[in-house]
């Protein structure tokens, strides 16, 4: 059965990005990259199950600032870790050449047949951001959340979940320490 799964990484004080929707602060800590030796086995095994990424126009310009996806199409390829993706967006924003990217806009529960539907018997990573993240927890579609807590905190920025989600909708059920991060698992439910 298809999951929706945000894994993402956030300062100790629940932010995904700085006011300038920079992740540069993540790049400054020991083993802050997917590819770091505490997490390449772990984000490894999580990008196995994933059929489809979804995010929002944020991440998606952050992720073409960043890579450089527009002059050189392969980089998209590579930050989307090979998966097709859905992207959330109210405006026209450009693609990069011959990627697997849906545009889509409107509600997230117009699209979620269509997400499954492309997912298979995998699972769709909500890579984000927050904002979307919540969209999908609104609609009852978000079945889990693990977050690698870093030892930074901002003082302000892009919050990770900005909603509300009480106790009783989240489970907690794994807590790893790998190198300076804490991975959290919580299980979405109502």
């Amino acid at each position: 059965m298809t999951r929706f799964v945000f894994n993402t990484a956030a300062t100790l004080d629940g932010f995904l990005a700085d006011p300038d929707h920079s992740l540069t602060w993540l790049f400054d800590v020991e083993g802050g990259t997917p590819d770091a030796p505490e997490h390449a086995d772990h984000f490894g095994a999580f990008l196995e199950g994933i059929g489809v990424t979804v995010l929002g126009s944020s991440t998606y310009e952050w992720l073409l600032r960043e890579t450089g996806a527009l002059e050189d199409p392969s980089a998209w390829t590579a930050a989307i870790s090979g998966k097709p993706a859905f992207l959330f967006t109210s405006r026209d924003l450009p693609t990069p050449e011959g990627a697997d990217l849906t545009v889509v806009r409107g509600a997230v529960e117009e699209q979620l047949a269509a997400i499954r539907e492309r997912a298979g018997d995998r699972d769709v990573w909500v890579m984000g951001g927050g904002d979307l993240v919540g969209q999908f927890a609104d609609a009852d579609a978000l079945d889990e959340i693990q977050v690698s807590v870093a030892p930074v905190t901002l003082g302000a920025g892009q919050p990770l979940l900005p909603r509300r989600l009480g106790a009783d909708r989240l489970h907690l059920t794994g807590v790893e320490q790998r190198g300076q991060f804490a991975h959290l698992t919580y299980r979405v439910g109502t």
